[in-house]
């Protein structure tokens, strides 16, 4: 059919690509859960920013929905490359370079997908220009949400019983805590401890 353009058909099927697949998981989660995950905690991490940390100085204030919609959007390439482990992804230069390359690619393959007047914006969000240091600024609070949900599947897997985490949670906390946003260090103090809380618990 003549305009039938398959961009959201295709992001649909995120749903069927699974994150940690080398490890057992009590629960599988697919990259279209991991990237609502991202993107709220993006946001918060947007909002702390600006009200807590850059509020009454001379810094960079940042819109915490143009932050969540990178969030959400972050790993839709992944449609096209699949979910490529990070030990690999992030190995050496070279690998980190010609992977950042097939991700550009990815996302121009996307857009394409999508009738003119909407590719710009779009390829916008799926491969964003972090250029600046307002773009990095924005780049690095996505990249910080990112670790702290994968952080967050790794909570949930140990209140699971499920040991093969334990590698991961101490690696990804201690990436975690060489972040130098004040931000990230206020929302793992102050949210992070509720995900080891049951229901009844986190109703009280």
């Amino acid at each position: 059919m003549e305009n039938n353009y398959g961009f959201f058909a295709l992001l649909d099927r995120m749903q069927y690509i699974n994150r940690w697949a080398l490890m057992r998981n009590s629960r599988y989660e697919n990259i279209k859960e991991h990237s609502f995950d991202v993107a709220i905690i993006a946001e918060s991490l947007a909002v702390i920013h600006n009200k807590l940390v850059s509020e009454g100085k001379a810094q960079i204030n940042v819109n915490p929905f143009e932050i969540q919609a990178y969030g959400l959007y972050h790993d839709c390439t992944e449609i096209i490359t699949g979910d490529m482990p990070t030990p690999i992804k992030y190995r050496n230069d070279t690998l980190k370079t010609a992977y950042r390359e097939v991700e550009h690619e990815a996302a121009e393959s996307l857009s394409s997908q999508l009738p003119s007047y909407m590719k710009d914006y779009y390829l916008n969000l799926l491969s964003p220009d972090f250029s600046g240091e307002e773009g990095a600024l924005k780049k690095k609070l996505v990249k910080s949400a990112d670790k702290i949900a994968a952080y967050v599947k790794c909570i949930r897997e140990k209140l699971a019983g499920n040991t093969e985490f334990d590698s991961a949670m101490a690696t990804t906390k201690e990436t975690i805590d060489k972040i130098d946003l004040p931000e990230v260090r206020i929302f793992m103090d102050e949210f992070i401890p509720s995900f080891g809380l049951t229901l009844d618990q986190l109703n009280t």
